[in-house]
């Protein structure tokens, strides 16, 4: 598995869940302009860039993103509904590294979805997830301590925001490109929600 490969033979690529509902990203985008608001040095994700992390893949081969959206192809999954609540902090509130949104209800089926590809990644070589699957979506990354005191104390304040739900019909394998204005996402290959159970192999 080519996980050191360079920047140019490989393609940056992660497994996600993309958030459908204007009302949500417009809810998920004023959380940002209080978190703006404390003067903490943090980066807010873009609102057209916000999304559920089944899997991050790193830097692919190009010979192995047919065999991704194979793996993609074969996993078996109902339409469901998402519902977004809750504000938090990794690691923690004392060293607030990264803001994130949790999930109130879906939580079951997105790790159903999770679970179901990562045996399948192993199997075309790529290492563990070493964290495991938590749902969740990253809102924000701190890029300093300053004001860290004041963002962790807004966080706190706003940890039982309710941010409304979304159905889920699909799963995507989006790539990555890196600019100094923030990633820019596209779609390399998209699987839709099906009746039924997994597919025997």
């Amino acid at each position: 598995m080519g996980h050191r490969a360079l920047s140019g033979e490989g393609i940056r690529s992660f497994i996600a869940v993309e958030i459908n509902a204007p009302e949500v990203l417009e809810n998920l985008r004023r959380l940002g302009t209080t978190l703006t608001d404390t003067g903490a040095n943090l980066r807010l994700v873009e609102v057209k860039n916000l999304h559920i992390t089944l899997r991050f893949l790193g830097n692919v081969p190009r010979n192995l993103i047919d065999e991704v959206n194979g793996v993609l192809d074969k996993i078996a999954f109902q339409p469901f509904e998402v519902v977004l609540k809750g504000v938090g902090a990794f690691p923690s509130l004392r060293r607030v590294n990264v803001v994130w949104v949790g999930i109130e209800q879906g939580s079951a089926e997105l790790l159903h979805v999770a679970s179901q590809l990562e045996p399948k990644l192993r199997g075309l070589g790529f290492k563990p997830d070493r964290r495991g699957f938590v749902p969740h979506i990253t809102v924000a990354r701190v890029k300093s301590g300053r004001n860290r005191n004041v963002l962790a104390n807004t966080v706190a304040n706003v940890s039982g925001m309710e941010f409304g739900g979304f159905g889920v019909d699909a799963i995507k394998l989006k790539k990555s490109v890196l600019t100094p204005k923030g990633p820019m996402y596209s779609t390399l290959h998209e699987v839709s929600a099906r009746e039924g159970t997994q597919e025997r192999e």
